[in-house]
């Protein structure tokens, strides 16, 4: 069992530019270590406005491939403040094939292992089949020096399978970078409901799975004036579950912030002792869980 550690969270806005934006998550990060950080995880698509608001086909011109621009600027942060980085980006796999991802970047800025986003989704506003392929990893967990990890991304937050397939592959914690916020036009009548079930489900995998559980959203209002149209607020409220679901660490809706957690896997060894849900799934009766829809 490893040492108790401590998870960083930056809920941050994009700079202008992809360099200007690393250059700030750089700084973030290095002010995530000051605070303690041994793991730092940044929001998805972190260097760029969130462009899957609208279909157009210029902004797969922001795709960059694993190794690239993000990860070596990421690799030194990470190597600079002696920290684990969970950097997502878009990732330019070949010519048409684009992935919504992330890499895990070791505290000496090697490179432990990419995510690939399983779970697409396609509403007005969130665009994202238009942009990316589903991965084709599967669900992975990461060795660290503060032990093994898990990261989604984003909508994969929504499905308990992937939170229960990476937890059996060992990770006592699971991040999820994020984008997600209100439609102007819903947020009086749907927003604080919205809000609630994105913490409520999350909190459910923390305790189904006994393990931590962190959400990196992006924050402030992107479509106004951009390169995108359509409006979008993002939430904020990144935070972190502990393994029996409860908010241990929270960031506001409306402010960039660096929001640290200290992780015992400790607490996960005795939660899932007196909440053995690992030890009573029923294998031999899941098997219509691989159909789309039962009869």
């Amino acid at each position: 069992m490893t040492a108790p550690f401590t998870a960083g969270l930056i809920q941050m806005a994009p700079a202008k530019t992809k360099a200007a934006s690393l250059a700030k998550a750089a700084t973030l990060i290095h002010e995530a270590a000051a605070c303690g950080a041994n793991v730092v995880c940044l929001p998805e698509l972190f260097t760029t406005p969130y462009f899957c608001r609208t279909q157009d086909h210029a902004a797969f011109d922001l795709a960059e491939p694993i190794p690239g621009p993000t990860t070596q600027a990421m690799a030194k942060a990470a190597r600079d403040n002696d920290v684990t980085v969970i950097a997502p980006l878009f990732e330019r796999r070949g010519p048409g094939l684009y992935h919504n991802s992330l890499a895990v970047i070791g505290p000496e800025g090697e490179m432990t292992g990419i995510y690939r986003k399983m779970h697409i989704p396609h509403d007005p506003g969130f665009e994202e089949k238009f942009y990316f392929t589903p991965g084709d990893l599967g669900f992975r967990a990461f060795p660290t020096p503060n032990g093994t990890i898990g990261a989604l991304i984003c909508w994969d937050q929504w499905f308990p399978e992937a939170a229960r397939a990476t937890a059996l592959l060992g990770a006592i914690m699971l991040f999820y970078p994020t984008a997600i916020g209100w439609h102007p036009s819903e947020k009086a009548e749907f927003g604080e409901t919205q809000r609630d079930a994105w913490m409520t489900v999350q909190r459910s995998h923390a305790i189904t799975n006994g393990l931590y559980v962190a959400a990196v959203n992006r924050v402030g209002v992107e479509g106004k004036g951009k390169a995108y149209a359509g409006s979008l607020e993002f939430w904020g409220s990144s935070f972190v579950a502990d393994p029996m679901g409860r908010i241990i660490a929270q960031a506001p809706v409306d402010a960039e912030t660096i929001l640290t957690a200290d992780i015992d896997p400790a607490l996960a060894e005795q939660t899932r002792r007196h909440w053995p849900f690992l030890r009573d799934r029923r294998v031999d009766a899941y098997d219509g869980l691989t159909e789309l829809w039962g009869e």
